[in-house]
């Protein structure tokens, strides 16, 4: 019998919803670390950047917008694959979805395996999963490194600065105001989730965020970063995390140590600075797996199917 209960599923507790105004283009909805959903309010429409797991919960998203203006939900922007951030775009009805190719070629490849795995990972975010229509979201337009859009006079550019989190990762940038939406690339207050990772080209992504300059950010997991320290605070966190873990398991790997040996020690390397963050034991498994297998022998993520889940939740938590 497992110690601890399967990914998130003893996640239960409400979290508190907080919409904050970053410029008067740009806003974030973010709820003490659940997946973030960034607005951005041009001068005829408005793009939402990641959608909320179903379309249930993207109608509060959509309730916090209508608070605010009554322009079009035009784009839907997904910033990577992973069902919590894609499977609510219906909600919004939107003229265009967009990513990037490499985020299309994951779902194509990954999507239906992903969707089952996700949903079994956390239950309080796939409430009212019903509401989901059949089959998956599949993005309208693709781009390949970089894509402009303009919302009137406010230019929106979306980049693919590396790989990272996933990929296909996509930021969404506001050059005018200096305002990043970063998707789960960089994370605040909140644990990275490496499953599906490049641990060898993260830090150098973030370090190409960082050149950009934005004096604020809206991460993926945590609140809206409203400051150039806060920011800073969010990139130099989400490195180490990264950094930390590669260096335990690729010590672990040359001291010929098994998976789970590797993996008890770098979760308790990591606990005292990084335990306090959210979803910190959700995410300690996957990632410690991940990063072995990259280290090892797949440099490319290997696919979660729900069975595989509990397969390795067992072998490294009982």
């Amino acid at each position: 019998m497992s110690q601890k209960a399967f990914a998130s599923q003893a996640d239960l507790a409400d979290k508190q919803v907080s919409f904050t105004r970053l410029s008067e283009h740009a806003y974030a909805y973010t709820a003490e670390g659940d997946p973030n959903t960034g607005v951005i309010v041009g001068d005829d429409a408005v793009m939402v950047l990641d959608t909320q797991a179903t379309p249930a919960m993207a109608q509060d998203v959509i309730r916090r917008i209508r608070e605010v203006t009554d322009k079009p939900i035009k784009y839907v922007v997904l910033t990577h694959y992973h069902a919590v951030r894609v499977l609510g775009a219906s909600a919004y009805q939107p003229e265009h979805i967009i990513a990037s190719h490499d985020t299309l070629e994951l779902i194509r490849e990954r999507g239906e395996q992903d969707k089952a795995s996700e949903i079994g990972r956390f239950p309080r975010l796939f409430r009212n999963v019903e509401s989901v229509p059949p089959g998956l979201t599949w993005p309208t337009l693709a781009f390949s490194g970089r894509m402009t859009i303009w919302l009137g006079r406010l230019e929106v550019q979306l980049l693919q600065l590396g790989r990272g989190h996933t990929k296909g990762d996509t930021v969404a940038w506001l050059p005018q105001e200096r305002i990043l939406f970063s998707g789960d690339l960089v994370e605040f207050d909140a644990t990275p989730y490496a499953g599906d990772a490049y641990f060898k080209d993260w830090p150098q992504t973030l370090d190409r965020i960082a050149a950009l300059g934005p004096e604020k950010l809206v991460p993926g997991r945590g609140a809206a970063l409203t400051t150039p320290e806060q920011v800073q605070a969010a990139l130099s966190g989400t490195r180490s995390f990264i950094a930390d873990m590669y260096a335990s398991v690729q010590e672990g790997v040359k001291a010929g140590k098994d998976l789970k040996t590797i993996y008890k020690d770098t979760y308790a390397k990591l606990k005292p600075k990084y335990g306090h963050w959210v979803i910190f034991d959700h995410c300690m498994p996957f990632d410690v797996t991940r990063c072995y297998d990259e280290v090892t022998q797949y440099p490319d993520p290997r696919i979660w199917t729900a069975e595989r889940d509990r397969q390795m939740w067992e072998a490294l938590e009982s």
